[in-house]
């Protein structure tokens, strides 16, 4: 059974209301504001009217793909984990915490798109057109094919996509949009969920690359119900300190291509600036040769990455001693610690811990943890740890050091790094003088040693 609603047009702008007013609350004209009587369709009936479309399967071999090409951005950092670029009809979602970047970065995507000759329309529920502007013309990006659009009204939006067709759509932020056919507030689950789903829908029928922003929770998830993440073809999270100027855009998931690649952005006056050497960004101040410092080679999608393990312990004057981890996690740590103390006999239980990764990069695998042990040694014996030395392995809880993934590649980006000098697993032995051989490293390969465990760890260093 259907039911009729009343709302009020305005004859100006097109904004909705549910009750009249004087004046219309977007463009501010008087007396503009038209009232409209309209057919609901009760919701169990809406998606078996939506069905009958008349469109028949289609054999896949038929099927044509000549406006599906790729549009590349001519950047780097996020044409690499889109797959090639942006495809059309693919339905882009950007995960992040408020401040991070996320703007900005879209912002130099739809500028990307401009300079390409494509059209992009920008909507916005946070800011005015003027805002978007004066954001756009500081990082340079205040282009002709760009257009503007301020409200959160999604019947709106989508009205004015299927009247311009532009090549790309921009929702910033989904949690700020709202459809006049559902009554839940604005960012509820139910309005975020049924948002997203008329974004796919219009960007599957008019074949509209969408991209839509949305916030996170204080747990790193993404705010709203879990099926958005499912509903979409693309996620990112765009992560990172704000205290440090070193963004990571990291794949969670990619229909269109690996979720393995990431892209590398550095925070400036003109927005985020792509890196194309991580490894030298991230080493550039290491000029001293203190004790507690040990370099590692992180994978970051598939590109190893340097970074800087610093450690400090002082004697505590507490019950209990405190440890505190930044850009590293806090339970691996201390898991570590127990290991050295047990199967090291290294004492830490009466010493408060602090362990950073410099350069504001978290270190999410477990490759890291003999450099990681490296440097509680180093700065408990109070000697500092060559700077030509990389150590990679994972540590078990009975000390034993074990293998890690793409060993390889990792001594590749180390070498390139000027480092001569390699602490690695025993049980990498094997592939790590294959790649020597290969490649005549016949002076790196008398700087290896190999160990097995934490106590061929502690001769070592000795």
């Amino acid at each position: 059974m259907t039911k009729n609603r009343t709302k009020f047009v305005c004859s100006n702008c097109g904004a909705e209301t549910v009750r009249w007013m004087g004046r219309c609350p977007q463009c501010g004209s008087w007396n503009t504001l038209e009232e409209t009587v309209e057919e609901v369709l009760p919701k169990q009936l809406r998606t078996t009217h939506e069905v009958v479309s008349g469109k028949r399967p289609q054999k896949l071999s038929e099927v044509n793909l000549e406006n599906h090409e790729r549009m590349q951005l001519s950047m780097p950092e996020v044409d690499r984990p889109l797959g090639g670029g942006v495809v059309p009809g693919s339905v882009i979602l950007w995960g992040g915490e408020p401040g991070i970047g996320k703007s900005t970065l879209i912002l130099q995507v739809c500028h990307a798109m401009a300079k390409a000759g494509r059209s992009v329309l920008y909507a916005s529920g946070e800011e005015s057109e003027a805002q978007i502007k004066m954001r756009a013309e500081r990082l340079g990006a205040a282009d002709d094919d760009l257009f503007v659009y301020s409200g959160g009204n999604l019947d709106a939006i989508v009205s004015e996509a299927e009247k311009e067709k532009p090549s790309m759509l921009v929702i910033d932020s989904i949690q700020t949009m709202y459809l006049s056919a559902n009554e839940s507030p604005m960012g509820s689950p139910a309005q975020i969920r049924d948002c997203t789903a008329v974004l796919v829908r219009l960007a599957k029928s008019e074949n509209i690359a969408v991209m839509i922003i949305g916030h996170v929770t204080k747990e790193g998830n993404l705010a709203g119900p879990r099926i958005l993440e499912h509903m979409v073809d693309v996620v990112f999270y765009l992560e990172g300190d704000r205290s440090y100027q070193f963004r990571v855009l990291r794949t969670v998931k990619n229909r269109f291509g690996s979720t393995a690649e990431s892209g590398l952005f550095v925070m400036e006056g003109q927005g985020l600036k792509g890196i194309e050497d991580p490894s030298k960004y991230l080493l550039r101040d290491r000029t001293s040769q203190t004790p507690g410092q040990a370099v590692v080679a992180c994978m970051e999608g598939l590109r190893p990455v340097l970074v800087e393990i610093q450690a400090l312990t002082v004697h505590s004057v507490l019950a209990i001693p405190r440890r505190i981890a930044a850009g590293y996690d806090y339970n691996r740590m201390i898991i570590l610690l127990a290991v050295l103390e047990r199967r090291g006999r290294i004492p830490f239980s009466t010493e408060d811990v602090y362990l950073n990764v410099a350069g504001g990069f978290r270190v999410k695998e477990t490759a890291a943890d003999l450099a990681v042990a490296l440097s509680l040694i180093s700065v408990r014996g109070d000697v500092p740890v060559p700077q030509n030395l990389m150590a990679l392995g994972e540590i078990g809880l009975t000390g034993e050091i074990m293998p890690v993934s793409r060993v390889t590649l990792r001594l590749k980006e180390a070498l390139k790094m000027k480092f001569t000098h390699f602490i690695l697993s025993e049980r990498n032995k094997k592939e790590v003088l294959a790649y020597y051989e290969a490649h005549h490293l016949d002076e790196v390969r008398e700087h290896t040693v190999f160990v097995r465990n934490l106590k061929d760890l502690m001769e070592a260093v000795k």
